[in-house]
């Protein structure tokens, strides 16, 4: 299993690295769950399904157009609503409406998110509903001081700026002193611009992944410091070099 070591970046996580974060900021989606458990293909296949049914389009061209408003806008969502015209709320109800029961809890991870010392908080693309849905799944709910989605961030996605500036601003938050983590290396641009540290989740090993290839890739990119594959044991290896 490939861990942070590993990867020829560095030699485990230095005592100093963390040493400065208080706030600890997580995506939801494919990095607080594994990808391989494909939680989010069943949104994405509703989002398809979405589109074709706006669209009046065959699936495969829905697919298509659905990609390319994701890689432009940061969302469909946010694509859909400025070249469609659409309401947000009929939009993220219907892409939630998934089976949540695939995901199993992670003890690890709960117990791993615990030990960090100060604010947790999750902020995601998705809904908050999907969020609390996930979070319980994984019995991670009351590791987290509070929940900022896409709703909050007043519809504008990540990459924005404007997304982590009203995310800051909303809680209190300076970027300095805080680090992110997530699975899509153009997440990371802005937060490590601000001078957060900031941690790519890769997906597990070998195995097979239900993603796009941009989506994987970015590893390499100067505004990621760290990559892993084990979120929680990640996790254990910064608050132990902290020890």
């Amino acid at each position: 299993m490939l861990t942070t070591p590993s990867t020829g970046r560095l030699k485990g996580v230095s005592a100093k690295a963390f040493a400065h974060v208080d706030t600890w900021v997580f995506d939801l989606d494919n990095t607080l769950y594994p990808s391989h458990s494909n939680l989010f293909g069943q949104i994405d296949d509703r989002i398809r399904d979405f589109v074709a049914r706006l669209l009046k389009i065959s699936h495969d061209d829905a697919h298509r157009i659905q990609k390319d408003l994701y890689i432009r806008y940061g969302t469909s969502l946010r694509g859909l609503m400025t070249e469609h015209g659409i309401e947000p709320d009929d939009f993220l109800d219907y892409v939630h409406d998934i089976d949540h029961s695939v995901l199993e809890p992670d003890p690890d991870l709960a117990r791993a998110i615990a030990r960090l010392p100060g604010r947790r908080f999750i902020m995601t693309n998705g809904s908050r509903m999907h969020a609390e849905k996930t979070a319980a799944r994984l019995g991670i709910t009351d590791q987290f001081e509070g929940i900022f989605d896409i709703v909050a961030a007043g519809l504008i996605p990540k990459p924005n700026v404007a997304a982590y500036t009203t995310f800051f601003q909303l809680h209190g938050i300076d970027p300095k002193r805080a680090a992110m983590f997530e699975d899509l290396a153009r997440n990371l641009a802005v937060p490590h611009a601000s001078g957060m540290k900031t941690v790519l989740i890769l997906p597990q090993g070998t195995r097979d992944v239900f993603r796009d290839a941009w989506e994987i890739e970015g590893d390499k990119e100067p505004h990621v410091d760290f990559t892993t594959d084990d979120l929680a044991g990640f996790l254990d290896e910064v608050v132990t070099a902290a020890t």
